[in-house]
Parts: structure tokens; C-alpha cells; sequence
């Protein structure tokens, strides 16, 4: 064989060889890192993202578990809700893994945190579950998205139940960013709607006694004229309601007001049949095709019903599914673009990531909590659905 024909063969089969390595490239995993807290106070919160971010990739790939042709890989890691060993969890992730984008944390203060983490690596991070308002507000940055809704659509919805002229409140919360940031937009929102904000508490999120705040409470809204309420926003184990309902408020005519929670939360308000507020998520209010499946896969898996945080993890998947099929990549530019401004399905029905802030618009659910001997919680009963538009928050980034 002459020198020629050699060298000929030898080109054809390096042309070849670069045909069978391009889909081997093409096909490589999207990697997907998932920091939740899985351990503490809040691990029912971050379990139950998981799960439902497992689920809803099920769900929006059809069982295949790809995305534009390519395998998703999930590195998940546990916060253990400290901030130091987060930042380092999602520097590993960026760095060391090569995550294509990131998804959590479950605590406020942390999520505060890790936001410059994302800017530093120039890579996506979609908030889910945290809420507090400068996530998405001073503390924002270009690379944060949230699916989760933020304290202001909380305290928006929640006002509606009971805010009007002549309302005294009293306001009750953690000692941290989620409490601080929740009372602060619920005392606008309320205020907004001609109630006054009579009187705050802040505890400590470890707290199990209460008695010292309630009296206060007491003191502050006993001789206000009805109608009255002491609106309660707690995160995780414990928090006030307990005690609050032992205090024998209807004595001095107040009223307790909160937002929904997760089922072991709505277990404690079984003893405050009529209380009306807003919920994130309860498993019987939306009604679509997408709820419908979650909620049908889930008692089937798990014996039980989605909860609260189980939602956030799939709209959570469906954002990113539907993100990286817009951009037909996991480039990080290409995404912003796709994302800003896009509407994708979750179990709550359509959301859409505003373009000014990154923050999800959504759908929240105004209920009645009604008791039935045969459920284990106070149930949260549809009395209307408030729109995206309606619950819309202020814009309160610096860009």
C-alpha cells in the first residue's frame, strides 16, 4: 500500500472517530445540584423538595429522565442550615462537580448567603423554598431565580383574609430574615388595606416557651376594639400556636390568624376551626392535570398525600426542564434569557419568572380551615384562588 493511500486511510478514520465522539460529547449528563437542609429543624421541608423535585423531572421528561437529549444527574447535599457549610456545599458544586445550575437552600439566612456564590461562578441558582424578600430584593443578584413564593405574596394573600379599617393586629414571628422580612411585608400589606399593626414579636426560632411574648401581645391588644388578631408566621418544628390557643384569647376578644403549612403544622390548628388565611399549597385546592398526576403518583408511592414543600421541588423541576429545553442548552447567559419573562406548568398551575427581579409570579389559595374526625389536620378549604396579578410584590431589587 503506497504512503499516499495510507495517509488517506488515516485521515478517513480520524474523520471517523470525531463523527462516533461527537454524540458521545453531545450526550454528556446535565448536572444538577440540590442544597437543601436535610437534617435539623427543617428536614421535613427539605425532604419533601426533594422528593418533589425528583418527581416533577419524572414528570416533565415523561419518565426519561433527559432533557434535550442529554441525561440529568442530581448531586444532592445537605446545608444542615448553616451558612458556612452551605457557601462551601455550593462552591464544591459549581467548582468541583461542574453543576450546570444549583437549587435550594431551605432557610432564609442561608439562602442570604450563597446568593454571591452564584455571581462569583457566574451559574443560575432557583431559589426553592426560601422566602424571604431580599433574596429577590437588596441582597439579589442577575443569577438568582425563585420558584418559591417570596414573604410578600405570603403576606399579601394572607391579609386579604382579614385587613380592613378598624382591624388592630398584633404580629408574631422568628428572629430571623424569614420572620423579620414576613412581618415587615405583612405589616405593609395589611396597612395598605386600613388595618393597623398595633404590636411585633420577635422570638427565638429554637423557642419553646412563649409565655413572656403572649402576655405582651396581651398587653398591647386587650383594650383595642374588635376585631382583633395575632398573626403567627413560623417556620419549622414548634412556634407560639400552641400556646396561643392555651391562652384563652377569646377572652379578651383576639383572634388568631396564620397562613396555611405543611400537614404536621395543620395538625395543631385543628382547634381553630373558622380562622381564615392564605396558603402556598394544599393538596386538594388547584386543579389541573399536573396536581392531578402529583398527587395520585404520591399517595401511590408514599402512602400519603404531596405536602406543602413537595409542590415547591416540582415546580422547581419544571422550571428547569422547561428552561433548558427554551435554551436548547445549560450555557448560563442562554438561560437567563430563556427564563426571564417564561411561564412553566407546576402543580399550582402556570407560573412566570417576572423579568425585573427573577421572582415567580403565582397563584395562591384564600381558605377557611374546617375539622373532620377522619383527617389528622385542620383542613384549608378553597374560598378563592388569588391570581398571579392579584398577589403580585413590589419590586424591590436595585436593578
Amino acid at each position: 500500500m503506497s504512503i499516499k493511500r495510507i495517509m488517506k486511510c488515516g485521515v478517513l478514520g480520524i474523520l471517523a472517530l470525531s463523527f462516533w465522539a461527537a454524540p458521545i460529547m453531545a450526550a454528556d449528563p446535565i448536572k444538577i445540584g440540590i442544597l437543601q437542609g436535610l437534617s435539623g429543624p427543617y428536614e421535613i421541608y427539605g425532604k419533601a423538595e426533594v422528593t418533589g423535585f425528583k418527581m416533577g423531572l419524572e414528570f416533565f421528561t415523561n419518565g426519561t429522565n433527559k432533557i434535550i437529549g442529554r441525561d440529568v444527574e442530581l448531586i444532592i447535599e445537605d446545608t444542615q442550615l448553616k451558612a458556612a457549610r452551605a457557601k462551601m456545599l455550593l462552591t464544591k458544586l459549581y467548582g468541583d462537580d461542574k453543576v450546570d445550575l444549583a437549587v435550594g437552600p431551605t432557610s432564609s439566612g442561608v439562602a442570604l448567603a450563597i446568593l454571591p456564590v452564584a455571581r462569583d461562578f457566574k451559574k443560575i441558582l432557583i431559589v426553592e423554598p426560601a422566602v424571604a424578600d431580599a433574596i429577590t430584593g437588596a441582597h439579589w443578584n442577575r443569577y438568582i431565580f425563585r420558584t418559591g413564593r417570596n414573604s410578600s405574596q405570603d403576606a399579601i394573600s394572607n391579609a386579604v383574609a382579614v385587613a380592613k379599617p378598624g382591624v388592630s393586629i398584633a404580629c408574631i414571628g422568628q428572629d430571623y430574615a424569614f420572620g423579620k422580612d414576613g412581618i415587615a411585608a405583612y405589616k405593609r400589606a395589611a396597612e395598605k388595606l386600613g388595618a393597623k399593626v398595633v404590636h411585633e414579636e420577635y422570638c427565638d426560632p429554637k423557642g419553646t416557651d412563649f409565655t413572656a411574648p403572649i402576655q405582651r401581645i396581651i398587653e398591647a391588644m386587650k383594650d383595642k376594639p374588635k376585631p382583633k388578631y395575632v398573626w403567627v408566621i413560623w417556620a419549622g418544628k414548634g412556634g407560639p400556636i400552641p400556646q396561643l390557643i392555651s391562652a384563652k384569647l377569646d377572652k379578651y376578644g383576639i383572634e388568631i390568624a396564620s397562613g396555611g403549612n405543611v400537614l404536621a403544622a395543620l395538625k395543631m390548628m385543628k382547634p381553630l376551626k373558622g380562622m381564615e388565611g392564605s396558603i402556598y399549597y394544599y393538596y386538594e385546592n388547584p386543579d389541573n392535570s399536573v396536581n392531578d398526576w402529583l398527587v395520585k403518583e404520591h399517595y401511590k408511592r408514599f402512602n400519603e398525600p404531596p405536602d406543602f414543600f413537595t409542590c415547591g421541588g416540582f415546580a422547581a423541576a419544571g422550571a428547569v426542564v422547561t428552561a433548558i429545553k427554551k435554551a436548547g442548552s445549560t450555557d448560563t447567559e442562554k438561560l437567563i434569557s430563556a427564563m426571564e419573562g417564561m411561564e412553566f406548568m407546576t402543580p399550582k398551575g402556570k407560573m412566570k419568572f417576572r423579568k425585573e427581579d427573577h421572582q415567580a409570579l403565582q397563584s395562591m389559595y384564600a381558605f377557611k380551615l374546617d375539622v373532620k374526625p377522619d383527617v389528622a389536620w385542620a383542613i384549608p378549604v378553597l374560598v378563592k384562588e388569588l391570581s398571579m396579578e392579584e398577589t403580585a410584590p413590589p419590586i424591590m431589587n436595585k436593578k
